[in-house]
């Protein structure tokens, strides 16, 4: 063989091995390259996003935790005022109960006091008259220790 010939031939082979590889192999090649280069570039264009997702979810949750504790403060401040108006409602409450009592104790003792003096009026002018009647058996003139005997009621 010619080695001219040879090397022609296989120029001429390479030559159309460049030409179906070029027209055949070589588009579908690069379009699975650029496709693959394509969801690389989607998949971190997708972490991205969910890494900037996630940052914001972490602002909202950071901002409804301190939201929640803001409302639990005032939650608890508002009971421990209510609880306090609870205390005094209660402690006045004890008072004019108190008050009451103590009204109705002095009313009841003004009413057993008043008892005890007109019991001790009508025992002191049962005493009286019995007294005049041992006196008026001794003497004759009824009228007179009557007489007495009223005005002493009187004064008791």
């Amino acid at each position: 063989m010619y080695p001219n010939a040879s090397l022609f031939g296989q120029a001429l082979v390479f030559a159309i091995l460049v030409l179906v590889t070029w027209k055949f192999i070589w588009p579908p090649l690069v379009a699975t390259l650029e496709e693959r280069a394509k969801r690389i570039a989607d998949g971190l264009s997708a972490a991205d996003r969910a890494k900037h997702d996630l940052e914001l979810a972490e602002k909202r949750a950071a901002d409804e935790v301190r939201k929640a504790k803001s409302q639990a403060s005032e939650i608890i401040a508002q009971a421990e005022k209510r609880a306090a108006l609870i205390v005094d409602e209660a402690r006045e409450t004890g008072r004019v109960a108190g008050e009451r009592e103590v009204s109705a104790a002095r009313a009841d003792i003004e009413q057993q006091a008043h008892h005890a003096r007109e019991e001790l009026r009508q025992r002191v002018s049962e005493l009286a008259v019995a007294g005049a009647t041992q006196i008026l058996r001794r003497e004759v003139d009824a009228a007179r220790h009557a007489d007495l005997l009223t005005s002493l009621k009187a004064e008791l």
